[in-house]
């Protein structure tokens, strides 16, 4: 059997000439239109892929030899003579992918056809610029990858998707960890020895909700990531929007408003220094401190760190307070998603991350202001909706990124 790893980074051999390389090209464009596509004929293949019929006909076989590629016998047509038809083995070839939030770790082993195979969740990780997290970060991959119940041989690659500026092509993180010469992703496949793709969680978090959610059938779609800071991930017609260098979507960093507040990025009045759950909690504590009443003052008396979750949860239970400042920050940010949806048109805004949790005390706020400021026209063709994924959705939304960065289809 064919290396699979050898098999799919071929391409970046350059020393690898002629007709090998040639046929495991046109190996890896079968891959990936039955991946697209589904079951397939030979006489499918041949006219989609432009490929003679002798030699698809062996280089599928040698596909089903390798076991990446099943024959499902013949199939029923009209008449003449049954064709077979071929499809995909899950079995075959596996991804993982790994979101590393500021609070915790998740975990997912996906198939060929994105489907979850093993997951996993560690809430006693916390995020922090120091070798020591790196190192844990390595550990945690590690032993995830040696205890998901797959094969290691057939994980082919590593997706990691992280908060902050990251650039894919480098693989660097422009938030965390950039001391090193060594670019994260980079330090991180010598560790594991597989393959790894570094991107950003919330693109990753659009691309899952964009590709398996109620948005596969949209070609503009905006995701808007409203927890603990402010983000967007882009689809311009089908695809993902990066950028020149990865950092599209910094939504949370335009200078929205005219305060002195000095935002993480340095600056000030930037859009997450009043709409971020960081924002709010700063704003909840700074109230309580000048005799406000909440329900959250006695987590305050204790000592307790109140966490955005503490304020939605508050909310829901009738707290003023909580109501209110959720609902000033749907408000305000409302209006910047005005200016979106005017500049980008879509046809969905996904509301997603801790703040989304609070249902309509953000949302009806955040779609009136919309509506208020947004030409008619475009907010009338704009269709809202909160994210129903669950919490694994960024590091399924970054296995699916490198499995096609690795079979060859474009994100």
């Amino acid at each position: 059997m064919t290396s699979l790893a050898k098999f799919f980074n071929i391409d970046a051999d350059e020393s690898l000439k002629g007709i090998t390389h040639k046929n495991n090209i046109i190996k890896r464009n079968i891959i990936a239109y039955m991946a697209l596509n589904g079951e397939s004929t030979l006489s499918e293949l041949t006219r989609e892929l432009h490929i003679s019929v002798p030699t698809m006909t062996k280089l599928v076989q040698e596909l089903v030899d390798d076991r990446i590629v099943n024959d499902l016998g013949k199939v029923e047509t009209p008449g003449g003579r049954r064709p077979n038809v071929f499809g995909l083995a899950n079995s075959a070839i596996y991804f993982a992918g790994i979101n590393v939030g500021r609070d915790h770790m998740t975990y997912v082993v996906t198939d060929l056809h994105n489907n979850v195979i093993s997951e996993r969740t560690d809430d006693t990780f916390e995020l922090v610029d120091r070798p020591q997290c790196l190192e844990r970060i390595c550990q945690n991959i590690e032993a995830f990858v040696a205890n998901c119940g797959v094969d290691r041989e057939k994980i082919l690659g590593v997706g990691v998707s992280m908060v902050g500026r990251v650039n894919p092509e480098t693989g660097r993180s422009y938030k965390y960890f950039t001391s090193s010469e060594e670019s994260l992703r980079d330090i991180i496949s010598s560790r594991i020895g597989i393959r790894v793709l570094l991107d950003n969680d919330t693109r990753a978090r659009c691309y899952a909700e964009y590709t398996t959610g109620k948005s596969k059938n949209e070609s503009n779609v905006l995701y808007l990531h409203m927890g603990r800071g402010v983000a967007v991930g882009i689809v311009i017609n089908g695809k993902l929007y990066y950028g020149k260098n990865g950092f599209a979507g910094e939504f949370g960093h335009i200078p929205f408003f005219d305060n002195e507040i000095i935002c993480a990025c340095g600056k000030k009045g930037c859009l997450e220094t009043e709409v971020s759950g960081i924002a709010i909690e700063n704003k909840i504590v700074n109230l309580i401190r000048s005799g406000v009443n909440t329900r959250l003052r006695e987590m305050y008396d204790r000592g307790e760190s109140i966490h955005i979750n503490d304020i939605i949860a508050a909310a829901r239970n009738d707290d003023n307070l909580s109501i209110e400042l959720i609902e000033e920050a749907g408000e305000k940010v409302g209006k910047a998603v005005a200016f979106l949806i005017n500049t980008f048109n879509p046809e969905t805004v996904i509301v997603g991350g801790n703040l989304a949790q609070a249902g309509e005390y953000l949302m009806l706020p955040l779609k009136s202001s919309t509506n208020k400021y947004s030409l008619n026209f475009v907010y009338k063709d704009t269709k809202f909706r909160v994210s129903k994924m669950s919490d694994s959705a960024n590091a399924w939304g970054v296995a699916m990124l490198i499995r096609n960065k690795i079979i060859g289809l474009e994100c």
